[in-house]
């Protein structure tokens, strides 16, 4: 039976998914695959029976073979040219004075492209850098912009709580962290408090969002006023840990009540908030096209973190020189009588 192999290219990459084959192997065995950029070292950091969810099985491609030991010192040269490219390109940004900062270098496996891993505050000019490592190199050359989020992924920091920052540790995809979670939670918003290492939101906010959402619902609003069975009460605040909310009564006593309590109390003047049912879009009529000839499978996807290319270029993309020939002009002919152009005769009536 095939395994379902998860593979890492990087210490702590994502995740992707390859068919093992007719090989057996086990977490922690190097694998020889292809991508998109060209043939990549892996490690078997995950095994399955069966695809991940949302993924079928048409779409897990096949590796190429187990990595032998010529393939391991290719690698460890790789990785020791990275090393040399980082402090070679960032002599070359202080020579320069640009204001970028590098973070990492990626080498494929063949040696066929070098992708270099920057940060920078707005949009710089790259081509002279280009040149420098292209010429050092030559091999094809790519820099790659990425956010400060990806940073701190890729170099890995300690975060407020003390243990390695959730992004380096195991976190795969970044999802949107917004202020209204922090709100939500009842946190004090001060920037230090609910910041990470790379200056964003904390990810750990959206953990427990889910939870807090739907306690929310089955809240009534706060500040408002209700008419209950014990006379009118005003909503406080909340406890997501007891499951309980605070109101004042009439007499101005504050009480802590239960959401089983209120409901019992507050009668037909409260209803939990249920979001209205959305009506099925409808979908759009797509003409029908003769068949067309089957397009090449797609390769695996890059084992690299996700960014902006803002410059490529390799040994043999000099400018070529401008052609001097001359271009013949045409003669200029007379106009021909009587044409278009010509003025018409008066008639003879």
């Amino acid at each position: 039976m095939a395994q379902i192999l998860a593979l890492r290219f990087r210490d702590n990459g994502q995740l992707y998914y390859f068919d093992s084959g007719p090989y057996e192997f086990r977490p922690g065995d190097r694998l020889l695959v292809k991508t998109d950029q060209g043939p990549g070292i892996g490690t078997v950091a995950q095994i399955h029976t069966e695809p991940p969810k949302g993924m079928e099985t048409g779409e897990i491609k096949p590796i190429q073979r187990p990595a032998t030991p010529e393939d391991l010192a290719q690698h460890e040269e790789n990785r020791e040219l990275a090393r040399q490219a980082i402090r070679y390109c960032r002599q070359c940004i202080n020579d320069r004075n640009l204001d970028m900062k590098l973070v990492d270098v990626e080498i494929i496996h063949d040696r066929s492209k070098m992708i270099f891993y920057f940060t920078a505050p707005g949009r710089i000019d790259f081509r002279e850098l280009v040149k420098d490592l292209v010429k050092a190199y030559r091999t094809r050359i790519e820099l790659r912009q990425i956010g400060v989020r990806h940073e701190t992924q890729m170099v890995g920091a300690l975060g407020n709580c003390g243990q390695m920052c959730c992004c380096a540790r195991f976190i795969r995809k970044f999802q949107p962290v917004t202020i209204k979670m922090a709100k939500e939670q009842n946190l004090f918003l001060n920037p230090s408090k609910i910041s990470g290492m790379c200056g964003r939101l904390l990810c750990c906010l959206a953990y427990e969002q889910s939870t807090y959402e739907d306690f929310q619902k089955r809240c009534p609003k706060f500040g408002k006023r209700f008419q209950t069975s014990q006379g009118p009460m005003k909503v406080l605040r909340s406890n997501i840990f007891r499951e309980t909310i605070t109101v004042i009564t009439e007499e101005g006593e504050d009480r802590e009540i239960t959401l089983d309590e209120w409901r019992s109390i507050a009668g037909e003047s409260w209803v939990p908030h249920v979001p209205p049912p959305q009506a099925p879009r409808l979908q759009p009529i797509v003409p029908v096209r003769p068949p067309q000839e089957a397009a090449p499978e797609p390769q695996a996807p890059l084992p690299a973190d996700d960014g902006e290319v803002v410059a490529e270029a390799g040994p043999d993309d000099a400018p070529r020189p401008k052609s001097k020939r001359k271009r013949k002009r045409k003669p200029k002919g007379k106009r021909p009588e009587g044409g278009a152009d010509s003025p018409s005769e008066p008639s003879g009536d």
